[in-house]
């Protein structure tokens, strides 16, 4: 092989080890992104603060409730308000697993849901768009309600 070659061959070899490493980079990014931002999202309840909560409602928000949806943000937004209307958080919630897909426009977080106890109760999943002015907003959230762990026998 002609010595000349080499140099270009190595910065080849060089450039693919290094593009999937800079991918999942920007992927990191985006996800820890994700993840402060719904924690933000989850401040706004803790912090009774209702406008706030409605500033991270995508226009066009699906949040599920129960057997029916919530379809838009103003729907949205009028019937959370009543979890905001007593003085302490009826429940929290935080991140525990975030992805992102690849493209970098959607992301999906997930986690546990808290009552004002701290007592775990339910699971949440939501869905959030990364809008033209680079904010992240969500557009479909769900709860499940979290299962009983199994008795262990003595």
């Amino acid at each position: 092989m002609p010595r000349v070659m080499l140099p270009p061959l190595a910065a080849l070899a060089l450039l693919l080890a290094i593009s999937p490493a800079a991918a999942e980079t920007e992927t990191d990014r985006l996800s820890q992104q994700v993840a402060e931002t719904e924690r933000a999202f989850a401040a706004t309840m803790a912090e009774r603060d209702h406008a706030a909560f409605v500033t991270f409602l995508s226009d066009e928000a699906v949040f599920f409730s129960g057997d029916s949806s919530l379809r838009g943000k103003q729907q949205v937004a009028d019937t959370w308000k009543a979890y905001f209307d007593e003085p302490d958080a009826p429940f929290s919630w935080e991140p525990q697993k975030v992805e992102v897909l690849d493209s970098g426009t959607l992301a999906l977080s997930t986690g546990p849901v808290r009552n004002s106890s701290g007592e775990l109760f339910a699971y949440f999943t939501s869905i959030w768009r990364l809008e033209e002015n680079g904010e992240w907003k969500i557009i479909f959230d769900k709860g499940n309600r979290a299962c009983e762990e199994p008795e262990t026998g003595s």
